[in-house]
């Protein structure tokens, strides 16, 4: 490393200022070679991810999830060192050769303006003075300077104590007194905003309930696992209605798309996982000019026998999409009630295709 102040250039002579031109340059291209090779894996490592993310749902996803979380891990790595280098060149007397190298860099996003719907917290910082440093005088407003930076509060716990005063009557001693409100679980002492809270993080932010029951501990509330569970049962339980209604609402379609994907499934008593299924219909026709709103019903079943979606689909009446998964034949050799419509990016699993290309050859 060179030291970050120069010696007095007027006090040396021919040699020791070329011998210094010397270092300065060799240390710019060391520079710029770190700079360069970090780009190039943070490149590759974004290269590896989106591959990654592709086979994701394919044969050993689990494993797959293990070596996408160690990625993004590095690559975050790499994405905080380049501003603090960054910022360490700048402050050296390479600060030339510095920006020149950010010249060379990547683009970076163009800043966005802070959402306009999030509150915001006025800081005035009013000047130390009340007259006029220089003669006294009375000083006015001329204008102001705003600035804005995004903060972040942090989530909190509050308790809502719910009073129902008792009032009784002074000549037959007759007690009224307002009936107790509803509660989204019998009996428990969840509002509705925890549950969803609890029910976006596990299946939106994949909080699994162990580790929600961590960090609400740090927040000084004691939540086990085993009453988040019931949590999560009973918020099911009153989710039933509207999943019934999408259901309804999807199936009532004159086209579908379907198709299902596979989902580890914890096995009760051996703590091994199992595979199950899970059955996504898609009511989507805004591409043909449908005004109606797009849907998507999810049902899932513990194995992938044909049954399952003839079950889902016992009162559908219209066309459907779909590959070229056997269970799904059955449902079009009926009386006409379901049409197929085969997808192209399946095609070939139909065997069409080969049998076709094998019949010209004989030709």
């Amino acid at each position: 490393m060179l030291a970050t102040t120069l010696p007095d250039l007027k006090t040396l002579d021919r040699e020791t200022l070329q011998a210094l031109l010397v270092a300065e340059h060799e240390e710019r291209l060391a520079t710029h070679a770190r700079l360069q090779s970090r780009e190039y894996e943070i490149e590759h490592l974004k290269l590896l991810l989106a591959q990654l993310r592709r086979m994701q749902f394919g044969r050993k996803s689990e494993k797959l999830e293990r070596q996408i979380e160690q990625l993004e891990l590095r690559l975050e790595d790499l994405q905080q060192a380049k501003p603090a280098e960054s910022a360490q060149a700048i402050e050296s007397p390479q600060a030339v050769a510095a920006s020149s190298i950010a010249d060379n860099a990547p683009a970076k996003p163009a800043r966005r303006a802070l959402p306009e719907h999030l509150p915001r917290t006025i800081q005035t910082y009013a000047p130390m003075h009340t007259a006029c440093p220089d003669c006294g005088g009375k000083l006015g407003k001329l204008g102001e300077d705003i600035s804005e930076i995004l903060e972040y509060v942090p989530s909190h716990f509050q308790v809502m104590r719910q009073v129902r005063p008792k009032l009784s009557c002074a000549h037959c001693e007759r007690i009224v007194q307002a009936p107790a409100p509803s509660r989204p679980i019998a009996r428990g002492v969840a509002g509705p905003g925890l549950l969803a809270h609890v029910l976006v993080s596990k299946y939106c932010d994949h909080l699994p309930l162990y580790r929600q029951s961590e960090i609400y501990e740090r927040a000084g509330v004691e939540l086990e696992r085993s009453t988040l569970t019931d949590w999560v049962g009973g918020c099911s339980a009153l989710l039933d209605p509207l999943v019934e209604a999408l259901r309804r609402y999807v199936i009532a379609a004159g086209k579908l798309h379907a198709d299902d994907t596979p989902v580890p499934v914890l096995a009760p008593g051996n703590g091994k996982t199992k595979t199950g299924r899970l059955w996504t219909y898609v009511r989507d026709d805004r591409p043909a000019g449908d005004t109606a709103a797009p849907a998507v019903w999810f049902a899932y079943s513990p194995d992938r026998k044909g049954e399952h979606p003839e079950q889902h689909l016992r009162t559908f009446r219209g066309a459907l999409q779909a590959d070229a998964y056997a269970g799904f034949n059955q449902l079009y050799k009926e009386d006409g009630r379901i049409q197929e419509i085969a997808c192209w990016a399946h095609y070939p699993e139909s065997g069409i295709i080969q049998s076709t290309l094998i019949a010209s050859t004989y030709r």
